[in-house]
């Protein structure tokens, strides 16, 4: 597996790690973005919910980079999976970052009670084939939501986006992406809100070689061969997390981040099997 990319059953290439979007709005979020581009970000994340995708569109448009190498994703609100619905927000997307297409568009969560989320993925399917969008996944499914979009479909997503950091491993869920060719990106991989950053067992692996808590976690990720998406609003901090691309961790200091685990370990509890998000 390749410590720089990521591929996709489809063929869709993502870099090791992106740059999180979130909070990220308005004059001060085009700065922080402009600077992550510079410094070397080409996956950005962002989501109709997030109110920013003007921001993230505007930053591109206008970081004197070339827009082929930048990748940027959105995503679908739980409020709008009805397939005439989620057909104009995904126009609506496209429309507010101001570009001719968006490469990466996911379903924000499943809303599994709602039970939309097939109609919702087939709006994705004929975007694409309207070319409004370049590649489509989702955030937040389980297999059971995955196989029934295959079985419903006949396409399975490029990507699934979850919750994942050391306190919530999430080795299942890797294991069944891994096999079905979809890349499996983590979000708030360094644990937001907790103090994973602070556990002696990432402290000595990161004194072992010279590195910071952050990036021992960011390899982690990486090492497992998930695609965490860091966000950071200052380019020091930006640098630093994309350094962790540099960081190779033995299978033994993998082992023992892992073991971090917990049974209850996600953020807010929010599991996808009964969680609605609108």
């Amino acid at each position: 597996m390749s410590r720089t990319t990521l591929t996709s059953h489809s063929g869709l290439v993502l870099p090791a790690i992106g740059f999180g979007t979130y909070k990220l709005n308005g004059s001060a979020g085009v700065q922080a973005l402009h600077a992550a581009i510079d410094n070397g970000y080409t996956l950005l994340d962002s989501a109709f919910n997030y109110e920013n995708e003007g921001t993230v569109g505007h930053a591109v448009r206008t970081s004197g980079h070339d827009r082929g190498d930048i990748i940027v994703t959105s995503k679908l609100p739980g409020r709008h999976h009805r397939h005439d619905e989620a057909l104009r927000t995904v126009e609506e997307s496209v429309y507010r970052t101001g570009l001719d297409a968006i490469d990466l568009y996911l379903i924000h969560w499943p809303n599994p009670k709602v039970g939309l989320y097939v109609e919702a993925w087939q709006a994705l399917i004929e975007a694409r084939e309207r070319g409004l969008l370049t590649a489509i996944g989702v955030c937040n499914f389980l297999p059971e939501h995955l196989e029934r979009l295959e079985a419903e479909t006949g396409v399975l997503p490029d990507v699934n986006q979850i919750e994942l950091h050391p306190y919530f491993p999430q080795a299942e869920a890797l294991t069944y992406d891994a096999e079905h060719g979809i890349i499996t990106e983590a979000w708030s991989p360094l644990g937001r809100g907790n103090d994973v950053l602070s556990q002696p067992v990432i402290a000595e692996i990161a004194a072992a070689h010279d590195a910071t808590a952050a990036q021992v976690v960011l390899a982690w990720h990486m090492g497992r061969g998930a695609l965490p998406l860091p966000k950071a609003a200052t380019p020091s901090r930006q640098v630093e997390n994309l350094a962790a691309t540099e960081l190779v961790l033995t299978s033994a200091e993998i082992d023992a981040v892992t073991a971090l685990g917990r049974p209850d370990g996600r953020l807010a509890d929010q599991d996808p099997a009964v969680y609605e998000e609108f």
